[in-house]
Order: structure tokens, then sequence, then C-alpha cells
């Protein structure tokens, strides 16, 4: 019998290492294909979580600022092996990314320029949408409870679809069912604390320092940035521009873009867009003190929110607050996954990588890691 989510088993040190170190590695296409390979891993193949676990988790991830996949994967870490699995899992995530940046970065100082990946990610990203799309597919048949969550995914996908923001429409679907759910009963506990417990740990933290780029500033810009910040690498792109180019004017625009690619390219956290920085600015110290920066902060939103949410499923309000949020999440996903595809799918070939990627996942279980090495050498083959 599997343990209580509550009370995790220690013993998975090891094997959550194993499993995040590599994902680290392989894991391309950014928060949605992060995500979506995390399902496959912990509830598919390991059995680590149930779905409804799994997607609880996601939701909590949704409620604070910071770096959503990377707080899964912290979560997903410390459900597994508790407090050390929570550590570990977020260090193996975030560590690969960061080495291969720095060395990017390297590269970047040295010559002026960055090695070419565009082959790499020809064929990458077509193996991605397919990903994606199991992901989604096995995700909304488990989140999806009834026609109120069905109108809020169909809500939130059209309200996004139309330019609201991430933030907004994931406020709007929380607030819209936990209303509902209170109308319909009072609740028989107080664990919605616990969600109160949530925002809480949302509020902005302290501003950054300002002068000379060393590194205390460098970490104290970012630790602001991975404080505060909800939504998208596209958000993460208006804060560092606002705060690296117009105000302190420590990178040109040129170079923002530049750094903003790398994060975007390789495996991993798409924040990791701050390790390429704080090396440009202050050489490997400062590669460190950025990447300490701007991932600290979701280390403490999931430890100050984990042990909250086994109990929202005990309120009423709060359990319709977190399903509004799982279905919202995944609408959010799915617009994202459309304009993946949009970009991925550019020609026959890339259009038969997706299909064949999609029959081995949903016909055969095929193992999504293999698939992506296999887009990959496709892609880099074809740029020859």
């Amino acid at each position: 019998m599997q343990a209580p989510a509550d009370a995790p088993p220690r013993s998975g040190l090891g094997e959550v290492a194993r499993l995040f170190l590599r994902l680290g590695t392989t894991a391309f296409g950014g928060p949605a294909a992060h995500i979506a390979l995390m399902e496959d891993e912990v509830v598919t193949r390991r059995g680590w979580l149930t779905r409804e676990r799994f997607l609880d988790l996601l939701g909590a991830a949704n409620l604070i600022p910071g770096p959503n996949s990377t707080e899964l994967a912290i979560h997903i870490g410390h459900a597994r092996a508790g407090w050390p699995g929570l550590l570990v899992a977020g260090f193996c995530f975030i560590a690969p990314a960061a080495l291969l940046v720095t060395a990017l970065a390297w590269a970047y100082v040295r010559f002026g320029a960055l090695p070419q990946l565009a082959g790499l990610l020809y064929g990458v990203k077509p193996v991605v949408i397919a990903v994606v799309l199991q992901a989604l597919w096995r995700l909304f048949r488990a989140a999806i409870r009834g026609w109120e969550t069905a109108l809020v995914a169909a809500a939130a996908a059209a309200a996004n679809a139309l330019g609201a923001g991430e933030l907004a429409v994931l406020g709007a679907a929380a607030a819209g069912t936990a209303v509902v759910a209170a109308a319909r009963a009072t609740p028989k506990s107080d664990a919605g604390g616990g969600a109160a417990a949530l925002f809480a740990a949302a509020l902005p933290g302290g501003g950054a320092a300002a002068g000379a780029v060393g590194l205390w500033p460098l970490f104290a810009f970012f630790a602001k940035v991975g404080s505060v910040l909800f939504g998208s690498g596209y958000v993460l792109l208006a804060f560092l521009r606002s705060g690296l180019v117009e105000e302190r004017h420590w990178l040109t625009e040129a170079q923002l873009l530049d750094a903003v690619a790398v994060g975007q390219v390789t495996p991993g956290p798409v924040f990791t867009t701050a390790t390429f920085v704080g090396y440009v600015l202050a050489g490997g110290a400062g590669a460190a003190a950025a990447t300490a920066g701007i991932f600290l902060p979701a280390f403490v939103f999931v430890a100050l929110s984990a042990p909250f949410v086994p109990r929202l499923r005990s309120s009423r309000v709060a359990a319709a607050l977190l399903d509004g949020v799982n279905a919202a999440s995944l609408a959010l996903m799915a617009v994202v996954t459309v304009h993946l595809a949009m970009a991925a799918l550019v020609d026959p070939l890339s259009v038969a990588v997706a299909a064949v990627s999609a029959v081995a996942l949903f016909g055969f279980g095929a193992n999504s890691a293999w698939l992506v090495a296999a887009g990959a050498a496709i892609g880099l083959v074809a740029a020859r």
C-alpha cells in the first residue's frame, strides 16, 4: 500500500535524484513540456502519485509565484521523499540546465556568438507537442469533475486566447469555483486556512539592490524577480527588460534577447536565463549568484505551502478552489500548446515526426525520453 500523501516515504531519495537529473538534462520545450514529462514519469510509469494528487500539486504550484515546472518538481520531491526530497528534486532539476547555460554563456563571452542549436530544436519540438498532448488528455480526464469544471476550463482557454493574463485567469477560476462551493454548503473544517496561507506566500518580497554590478546586487535583483513573477517566459522577458536594460543599464537589448533565447532552447527550467545574464555580467560567480537568487524563492514558497496541500481537500470551498485552478491551469497549458504547435510544425518532416511520436505515445506507451532523443537526432541530421 502506498504511503499517505502527507507522510511520504523517505527511502526514495536516490530515485528522486536520478529522475530529476535526467529530466533536467533532457526536458526541452518549456514548462508545458516539463509538466507533461513529469506526469508521464511519476504517475504513469512509476506510480509515485495518483493523477488527482499530481493535479493538486500542479494547482498549488500555479498559486505561488516563480517557475511552475520547477516548483512542481520540488513538490514531487517532497511528496516522494520528504524534506530532503524537496531539496534534491529541485537541485537536480535545475543543476544540469544551469551548467549547460553557463557553458553557453562562456562561449558567448569568449566568441561573441551562440552555438547553432536550430537543428536540435527542429527535431525536438514536434516530439514535445505529442508529449504535451498525451499529458493534456490524461490530466483533463482527471481534472474535469463535472459541468462546472468543464465550463471553467472552456472559459479559461477562451479568456487567455483573447489576451487575458495567466494570473487573472487563475484568480477568476479559483474565486468562481470557491464562491459556488461556499453558496452550496458551509465548510465543515477550517482547512480553508491552507488556501489563505498559499496566497499569503505569494506576497511580493523586498526590492532588489541597485548600484554597480556585483554578486549581491545580482542575487537581490533575481531574488525579487523569483519572488513576484507569475506567468510565462514572456512575462520573465518583460521583467528583465525593465530591470536590466531600462532601469540599471546592465545589458543591451541584444544581450537580453540572447539570454532569453538560451533559456528557451536549453533543457530544464526556462529561468536559467538568469544564469546566462549572471555570467555575462560577473563571470562564474555571477552565474551562481543569479541562479541562486531566481530559484531560492521557489524552494521557500513550496516549503511553506506543501504542508497545506493535502488539507485543502478536507474543505469544500478550498477543494473547489483547487479544482478550479487545476481546470484553468490545464486550459492555459492547452492554449500554450496550440502556439507551440504553430511554431514547431513548419513543414512535412516536422508534422511527420509529431504524428509518429503521437502514435508511439498513445498507441504503444513509448518512453517520452527516447522519443525526445530520436527527435534531436533527426533534427541534427536534417540540419546538415
